[in-house]
């Protein structure tokens, strides 16, 4: 734990937040990926929390960090030199919206980027068992005013447009089923809208109008109506 947050995170697919916090969840995921540790959960962090070397960390109960760390992350400052390819690891559901319209800006987030399939597939399969691997032409991205920030071997990035991403075609099936999800948006638009109002007959100005949208009385009704007014109904 120690090294995988203090030293050097980015070698396992980590990415600290601004104050050097990594979640819980995340780190767990990370250190089930090492060959032998696959049986550590939250319960074994805290048992080290509460044991002799606890001072060496710091926790607020979803996060934790490294009292001392040797790691810098600048996000201030873009990198220059960007390889060519990186490659990232998206969910299968995520693959039709990233193909059409990119990577989209996330405020506070950053997609987690890497010159290594592998790795990149290792950091997908977090969020997915099966992720579906994309190219991302960094270089082209970069030209055309793109910001990378570099972070050991990772590469950071806010947002990528879809005429810089490569991968596999969107399965026909997962086509359809978008196109049927927008057809029925398109024919079920919300009972109330902005802007609308429900007419209320007994409101309206002219009396005519007013008069024919009543309900027709009853014969009792009618009845009475005579009675009170000292009239005999007609037969």
């Amino acid at each position: 734990m120690i090294y995988m947050l203090g030293h050097s995170p980015y070698e396992f697919g980590l990415v600290p937040d601004e104050e050097g916090f990594v979640p819980y969840k995340e780190l767990i995921r990370a250190i089930n990926e090492e060959p032998g540790w696959g049986y550590v959960r939250e319960g074994n962090i805290n048992e080290i929390l509460l044991g002799k070397e606890r001072d060496l960390f710091l926790s607020d109960g979803k996060r934790i960090k490294t009292t001392e760390r040797r790691w810098t992350l600048d996000l201030s400052h873009p990198t220059q030199s960007t390889p060519k390819i990186l490659y990232i690891g998206i969910r299968r559901k995520a693959h039709p919206v990233v193909m059409e319209k990119g990577l989209r800006k996330i405020k506070g987030s950053y997609y987690i980027l890497s010159p290594e399939r592998e790795v990149a597939r290792r950091i997908g399969m977090r969020r997915d068992q099966r992720p579906v691997l994309l190219e991302i032409i960094a270089h082209s991205a970069q030209s055309e005013g793109g910001f990378f920030y570099q972070f050991g071997d990772l590469f950071l990035t806010s947002e990528i447009s879809p005429q810089h991403i490569s991968g596999p075609s969107v399965p026909k099936d997962a086509i359809k089923e978008r196109e049927e999800k927008r057809l029925k948006v398109r024919k079920s638009p919300p009972e109330f809208q902005t802007g609308s109002f429900a007419l209320d007959i007994k409101r309206d100005p002219d009396q005519i109008r007013r008069q024919s949208g009543r309900k027709k009385r009853g014969w009792k009704e009618e009845a009475r109506r005579f009675r009170r007014k000292g009239l005999r109904r007609p037969f």
